[in-house]
């Protein structure tokens, strides 16, 4: 299964052992850096696996689990870069993270497995999250927070929704509409 899109997959869990190193020793502009490859890598996989046709079960969860990853590391990474705004933004951060990771646990829960929808919600979500965190890592404000993490909260809650109601695990369900179909 060495498909183009799962070598990206593959190459985002490398970057983000170099975001953690880099983030925890202070290289503010090489960590945006590859933050930004990172970003474009998670963008092209999806839309390479489509245009090649190198759509697979093994491709979706390669994504599903680099980016859950990459995003429970940035946490971490802000804490060692901009220690002061997370503390100013912890009340935000804690609810979109919080209910991230519920979604995920309430997953695996149902599932014993990482759900790997990619809905529609998520993948825009995905561009406006990496949108505000390439503005954060790039000494923007912090209250970009405040604006996604609702959002973030909105999109977990459809994927548990979907979780619900789908009686076996799925890969790519764009919708809850979807889901109900199913």
């Amino acid at each position: 299964m060495l498909t183009v899109p799962n070598v990206l997959s593959g190459v985002r869990f490398l970057l983000i052992f170099i975001l953690l190193g880099l983030a925890g020793n202070g290289h503010h502009l090489l960590f945006l850096s590859v933050l930004i490859v990172s970003l474009v890598t998670d963008a092209l996989d999806g839309y390479l696996a489509r245009k090649l046709n190198q759509m697979t079960e093994l491709g979706a969860k390669l994504d599903s689990w680099a980016d859950a990853a990459t995003w429970l590391a940035l946490p971490l990474c802000a804490w060692w870069l901009r220690p002061g705004v997370i503390r100013e933004e912890a009340v935000w951060l804690a609810a979109g993270i919080g209910s991230y990771l519920v979604s995920i646990l309430f997953g695996f829960a149902k599932y014993r497995r990482l759900i790997s929808y990619h809905t529609w919600g998520a993948k825009a979500l995905s561009g406006l999250v990496g949108a505000a965190v390439l503005v954060f890592f790039a000494n923007g404000p912090g209250w970009v927070f405040r604006v996604v993490m609702p959002i973030v909260t909105l999109s977990a809650i459809e994927e548990m929704v979907m979780t619900t109601v789908l009686p076996t695990w799925h890969t790519n369900v764009p919708t809850l509409w979807h889901a109900l179909r199913l």
